[in-house]
Protein backbone atom coordinates (compact mmCIF):
# COMPACT_ATOMS: atom_id res chain seq x y z
CA UNK A 1 0.00 0.00 0.00
CA UNK A 2 2.72 2.01 0.79
CA UNK A 3 4.19 1.47 -2.58
CA UNK A 4 1.02 2.44 -4.11
CA UNK A 5 0.89 5.66 -2.66
CA UNK A 6 4.54 7.10 -2.83
CA UNK A 7 3.95 5.93 -6.67
CA UNK A 8 0.78 7.77 -6.78
CA UNK A 9 2.82 11.22 -4.84
CA UNK A 10 5.53 10.28 -7.45
CA UNK A 11 3.62 10.36 -10.54
CA UNK A 12 1.78 13.37 -9.22
CA UNK A 13 4.61 15.23 -8.43
CA UNK A 14 6.07 14.70 -12.17
CA UNK A 15 2.89 16.01 -13.56
CA UNK A 16 3.23 18.95 -11.58
CA UNK A 17 6.75 19.40 -12.62
CA UNK A 18 6.07 18.82 -16.19
CA UNK A 19 2.89 20.90 -16.44
CA UNK A 20 5.07 24.24 -14.67
CA UNK A 21 7.72 23.56 -17.60
CA UNK A 22 5.36 23.51 -20.44
CA UNK A 23 3.99 26.77 -18.94
CA UNK A 24 7.36 28.58 -18.37
CA UNK A 25 8.17 27.71 -22.35
CA UNK A 26 5.25 28.61 -23.88
CA UNK A 27 5.24 31.75 -25.19
CA UNK A 28 2.22 33.73 -26.30
CA UNK A 29 3.13 36.59 -28.76
CA UNK A 30 0.10 39.35 -30.23
CA UNK A 31 0.81 40.42 -33.44
CA UNK A 32 -0.62 44.04 -34.12
CA UNK A 33 -1.90 45.50 -37.78
CA UNK A 34 -1.88 48.81 -38.27
CA UNK A 35 -4.27 49.64 -41.13
CA UNK A 36 -3.61 53.18 -42.56
CA UNK A 37 -6.96 54.13 -44.46
CA UNK A 38 -6.80 56.29 -47.76
CA UNK A 39 -9.25 58.61 -48.02
CA UNK A 40 -10.18 59.77 -50.97
CA UNK A 41 -12.58 62.79 -51.61
CA UNK A 42 -16.10 62.46 -51.13
CA UNK A 43 -18.69 62.10 -53.95
CA UNK A 44 -18.72 65.79 -54.99
CA UNK A 45 -16.17 66.88 -52.89
CA UNK A 46 -14.33 69.76 -54.57
CA UNK A 47 -10.84 69.45 -56.30
CA UNK A 48 -8.59 72.34 -55.47
CA UNK A 49 -7.94 74.94 -58.15
CA UNK A 50 -4.36 73.86 -57.86
CA UNK A 51 -5.41 70.38 -58.67
CA UNK A 52 -7.25 71.68 -61.77
CA UNK A 53 -4.82 73.55 -63.21
CA UNK A 54 -2.27 71.25 -62.41
CA UNK A 55 -4.17 68.52 -64.57
CA UNK A 56 -4.58 71.50 -67.19
CA UNK A 57 -1.04 72.14 -67.71
CA UNK A 58 -0.88 68.15 -67.48
CA UNK A 59 -3.31 67.82 -70.82
CA UNK A 60 -1.59 69.97 -72.63
CA UNK A 61 1.93 68.56 -72.63
CA UNK A 62 0.26 64.84 -73.31
CA UNK A 63 -0.61 63.51 -76.67
CA UNK A 64 -4.13 63.74 -75.65
CA UNK A 65 -4.90 67.24 -77.74
CA UNK A 66 -4.38 65.44 -81.02
CA UNK A 67 -8.23 63.46 -80.57
CA UNK A 68 -9.82 65.90 -78.25
CA UNK A 69 -10.59 69.60 -77.89
CA UNK A 70 -12.27 71.46 -74.88
CA UNK A 71 -15.29 72.51 -77.06
CA UNK A 72 -14.89 70.61 -80.42
CA UNK A 73 -15.39 66.53 -81.19
CA UNK A 74 -12.28 66.01 -83.08
CA UNK A 75 -11.69 61.93 -82.81
CA UNK A 76 -12.99 61.90 -79.78
CA UNK A 77 -15.43 63.76 -77.76
CA UNK A 78 -15.03 67.31 -76.73
CA UNK A 79 -14.18 67.68 -73.30
CA UNK A 80 -17.20 69.45 -72.35
CA UNK A 81 -19.11 66.39 -73.57
CA UNK A 82 -17.57 64.28 -71.26
CA UNK A 83 -18.28 66.97 -67.91
CA UNK A 84 -21.58 66.93 -69.12
CA UNK A 85 -21.91 62.86 -69.24
CA UNK A 86 -20.04 62.40 -66.31
CA UNK A 87 -20.72 64.05 -62.82
CA UNK A 88 -17.34 65.52 -61.07
CA UNK A 89 -17.11 62.67 -58.05
CA UNK A 90 -14.59 60.21 -56.77
CA UNK A 91 -16.62 57.06 -58.87
CA UNK A 92 -16.16 58.98 -61.96
CA UNK A 93 -12.47 60.05 -61.04
CA UNK A 94 -11.89 56.40 -61.09
CA UNK A 95 -13.34 55.10 -63.98
CA UNK A 96 -12.58 58.07 -66.05
CA UNK A 97 -8.81 56.95 -64.99
CA UNK A 98 -8.76 53.46 -65.38
CA UNK A 99 -10.37 53.87 -69.19
CA UNK A 100 -7.58 56.19 -70.63
CA UNK A 101 -5.12 53.78 -69.18
CA UNK A 102 -6.59 50.63 -70.77
CA UNK A 103 -7.61 52.59 -74.14
CA UNK A 104 -11.05 51.44 -75.42
CA UNK A 105 -13.89 52.12 -77.77
CA UNK A 106 -17.76 51.79 -77.94
CA UNK A 107 -18.53 54.98 -75.42
CA UNK A 108 -18.38 57.48 -77.68
CA UNK A 109 -18.45 55.70 -81.30
CA UNK A 110 -16.69 52.88 -82.91
CA UNK A 111 -13.30 55.07 -83.31
CA UNK A 112 -10.94 53.34 -80.04
CA UNK A 113 -8.87 55.36 -78.08
CA UNK A 114 -5.68 54.10 -77.26
CA UNK A 115 -4.19 53.06 -74.05
CA UNK A 116 -2.06 55.08 -72.03
CA UNK A 117 -0.24 52.58 -69.69
CA UNK A 118 3.02 54.55 -69.45
CA UNK A 119 1.28 57.61 -67.84
CA UNK A 120 1.25 57.59 -64.10
CA UNK A 121 -2.35 57.05 -62.78
CA UNK A 122 -1.68 59.92 -60.34
CA UNK A 123 -1.19 62.25 -63.51
CA UNK A 124 -3.87 61.19 -65.61
CA UNK A 125 -6.55 61.78 -62.34
CA UNK A 126 -5.56 65.37 -62.49
CA UNK A 127 -6.17 65.61 -66.08
CA UNK A 128 -9.94 63.74 -65.29
CA UNK A 129 -10.49 66.24 -62.47
CA UNK A 130 -9.77 69.14 -64.73
CA UNK A 131 -11.62 67.75 -67.64
CA UNK A 132 -14.98 66.74 -65.34
CA UNK A 133 -14.47 70.48 -64.24
CA UNK A 134 -15.42 72.11 -67.34
CA UNK A 135 -19.28 72.14 -66.44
Amino acid sequence: MKKIALLSTLFVALFAVSSSAQLKTKTTTTKTTVVKKTTAPAAGAKVSAATIEEGKQLLSKSDCLSCHKTDIKIVGPAYNDVAKKYPANAANYEKLTQKIIAGGAGVWGDIPMSAHPSTPPADIKKMVQYILSLK
